[in-house]
């Protein structure tokens, strides 16, 4: 009996577990030196498959699972290894954080890599509109440039017409002009110029005292050849109403004038020296910015100056006045001469204003003289003459001595 006894109790014992079915402990270690070699077979697996799918510039996602799973198993195998104690939660845990630094790895080597393709393609993007705005600076260049040659033809063909002997031919050619001007405002000075120049040609009309006259007929026509250049011209000028308007200057010396009207409007510099007026003329409610220069300047009609500015000189020395000159209301900010004048028509100073003393010395008025200024001035009055024939009002304090039946003296 105790053999057969012995017999059973072998037959009912448990038999131990296969090896290939035994957990991963101190009894298999087999096992757990596969997993830590597998997951070092998959690093070294993923760095070759990073090597080669880099030099093919292709998608790195491949590599990077391949060797964030052989992360996971190197780490966790080698922790078995070197301590098959501890726990083995903390082993997974700790093999899990490697894999997903390396995936986190690969998702900032992404981002970093976006970041610079959106830099990269920023800058190509930035030198692109460089690029686009040189060759449209090029393009309006090119296209200034032949615009600034056809005006400059469109510029000389007009001058050069301006002598042609038929007068409409002349008369269009000042219309080019202005509407050269007109589209282009750096041409508008030398467009004036060249109109001013064209009245300071000499010209002799029918009442003219020449020996040899001019026909009649030839000096009509090229009366309205001038009437449409003085339009032109004020055409040209600014609104007296208008703000930071372009100032320009007229040069109107030894000028033939008749019914020139540049009446509420804007002029830089106005010079008008030894220039003739005749018939109507007027420069009414006009701002000069500029000098203004009638010197020697001789008007042999009714000349209209009321309400004008003169910012700076006006100069009327040696001026003549045939008929009613009048300057009511008008402002003299600037200095003043109207030395040696002559005026043989009614002269008015109406509420003009002098911000200045008036220089009247060697003034002659011959006809009716209205000196009521809007505010009292001082006055250089030696050698200043008005008539005792004709009606004449002076500033209180005033007084005329006679020296004949005709004229007397101003004292101030």
């Amino acid at each position: 009996m105790g053999q057969s006894g012995e017999l059973a109790h072998r037959r009912f014992a448990v038999r131990p577990e296969s090896p290939t079915t035994a957990p991963p402990t101190r009894k298999n270690p087999r096992l757990v030196d596969y997993l830590w070699i597998a997951g070092a077979v998959g690093v070294t697996a993923a760095a070759v498959l990073f090597v080669v799918q880099q030099r093919r510039a292709k998608s790195l996602l491949g590599p990077t699972l391949v060797g964030s799973i052989g992360a996971f198993l190197l780490v966790a195998g080698w922790l078995f290894v070197i301590d098959p104690n501890a726990p083995k939660n903390e082993a997974i845990k700790t093999g899990g954080l490697a894999g997903g630094a390396l995936v986190a790895l690969y998702a900032l080597w992404l981002n970093d890599r976006r970041r610079r393709t959106d830099e990269a393609r920023q800058k190509i993007e930035t030198a692109r509109h460089k690029i686009e705005t040189a060759r449209q600076k090029l393009e309006d260049s090119r296209a200034e440039h032949d615009r600034s040659r056809v005006a400059d033809e469109r510029f000389a063909r007009s001058v050069e017409l301006l002598g042609h002997d038929a007068e409409q031919v002349r008369v269009g050619a000042m219309h080019a002009l202005a509407g050269l001007a007109r589209s282009r405002a750096e041409y508008t000075q030398t467009v004036l110029d060249v109109l001013c120049a064209y009245l300071r040609r000499p010209f002799r009309p029918r009442s003219t005292d020449d020996p040899t006259p001019v026909p009649t007929e030839e000096s009509e026509r090229e009366l309205e050849v001038r009437l449409s250049a003085q339009r032109l011209i004020a055409d040209l000028l600014p609104a007296a109403d208008q703000a930071d308007a372009a100032l320009y200057d007229l040069d109107l010396t030894r000028a033939y004038l008749t019914y020139f009207d540049l009446s509420h409007r804007q002029i830089g510099q106005l010079t008008m020296r030894a220039a003739r007026l005749v018939e109507s003329n007027s420069l009414h409610h006009t701002v000069v910015h500029g000098g203004a220069w009638f010197t020697d300047c001789e008007s042999r009609g009714r000349l209209h100056l009321h309400d004008v500015v003169f910012r700076e000189k006006a100069w009327f020395s040696r001026f003549a006045g045939a008929e009613n000159t009048d300057f009511s209301r008008t402002r003299f900010l600037g200095p003043n001469k109207f030395a040696g004048a002559r005026f043989t028509g009614r002269v008015s100073f109406e509420d003009a204003e002098f911000a200045e003393p008036i220089d009247f010395a060697g003034a002659e008025f011959r006809g009716a003289f209205d000196l009521r200024l809007g505010r009292a001035t001082v006055a250089r009055t030696h050698g200043m003459k008005v008539s005792l024939e004709h009606e004449t009002l002076l500033p209180e304090g005033w007084v005329v001595d006679p020296r004949d039946s005709v004229t007397g003296l101003v004292r101030s």
